[in-house]
């Protein structure tokens, strides 16, 4: 089977994938079906003193602490108001979860490689570094994440490091 590589590497069968589509601000993402572990409604959760602005802070996930971001600071979008329809989509990533907060799941879209257009250039001016990829479907554009850029690794070593008790 061929194989096709977005521009961070990621492997898409020739047949592609399924992406979990989400909206966010009015606009549509697809985030890997397969990293998607779970679809909650929106809860709060336990604030972490000094992480990002963008990190609302903690969950306690059956047992697991689990960092949630809000997706519209994480973009730089305005933040608001929390409805019935906003959810919180945890992902696994590298035998870590965390939760992004969007504004109301969409569906499972079935993503063929040659459907994958690569992320325009848009120089310094627009950082697209959260994009994989789009896909046009009928007459929307659905923006692919890569949710391994989403929480980079000073993120996850802030938040584990304000989530611990100080030793006595």
């Amino acid at each position: 089977m061929s194989e096709i590589s977005t521009r961070d590497g990621a492997q898409f069968g020739q047949a592609g994938a399924q992406s979990l589509t989400f909206n966010l601000a009015g606009e549509e993402y697809g985030v890997d079906i397969l990293a998607v572990r779970e679809i909650r409604g929106w809860s709060r959760v336990t604030r972490v003193p000094q992480a990002p602005d963008f990190i609302l802070g903690v969950l306690n996930l059956r047992g697991a602490i689990v960092p949630i971001m809000d997706l519209r600071l994480r973009f730089g979008l305005p933040r608001e108001e929390y409805t019935a329809t906003t959810v919180t989509i945890v992902v696994a990533l590298n035998g870590r979860h965390f939760g992004m907060v969007v504004d109301a799941v969409s569906d499972v879209l079935d993503v063929r490689v040659d459907e994958i257009k690569p992320v325009p250039d848009f120089g310094a001016a627009v950082d697209t570094e959260y994009l994989k990829g789009l896909v046009a479907v009928g007459e929307r554009m659905v923006m692919l994440l890569d949710v391994e850029r989403l929480l980079g690794h000073d993120d996850w070593a802030m938040v584990k490091a304000a989530a611990e008790p100080e030793a006595a």
